[in-house]
């Protein structure tokens, strides 16, 4: 899962949907964890990710 700082606004909905990966700086920034996301969690990361606001949040594939 990565984040794009550039298009992020600080609105809190991916660490909501997903505290177990996503904690928020202190000015309410997502920082994402490093690492992947297990597979009991795929469903809520989709759904972090789809309720993004400004699409600053994706998952990408594993390496």
């Amino acid at each position: 899962m990565r984040v794009d700082p550039i298009a992020c606004r600080a609105h809190g909905l991916c660490a909501d949907l997903l505290p177990e990966l996503i904690t928020l700086d202190e000015w309410g920034y997502p920082i994402v964890a490093s690492k992947p996301v297990p597979a009991g969690a795929l469903a809520d990361g989709k759904r972090a990710v789809a309720a993004c606001p400004t699409l600053a949040l994706r998952l990408v594939p594993r390496v």
